[in-house]
């Protein structure tokens, strides 16, 4: 099997093991209903790596799908916001 090997490499594996948990804290602002929950479908807005950090605590091995929206992560970066 082919292997990717490149400088760095281990400190990049590893990083998600130095980035803290994170609270998910609803937005009655940003919310679409009146209806505030945690329990039912998330648009989370934020960096990808804390939003998956903060799941981990109630949805560890009962997330099916998650899906990253790249398209906003490179408008994002298009628009200098980072």
């Amino acid at each position: 099997m082919a292997t990717l090997n490149f400088k760095g490499k281990t400190f990049v594996q590893n990083h998600h093991l130095t980035v803290k948990y994170h609270q998910l804290i609803p937005r009655k602002n940003k919310s679409s209903t009146d209806k505030l929950s945690l329990n039912d479908n998330l648009i989370i807005h934020g960096d990808n790596l804390k939003a998956l950090k903060a799941l981990l605590p109630t949805y560890a091995g009962k997330v099916k799908c998650i899906y990253i929206d790249l398209f906003c992560f490179r408008w994002n970066l298009t628009n200098g916001h980072s």
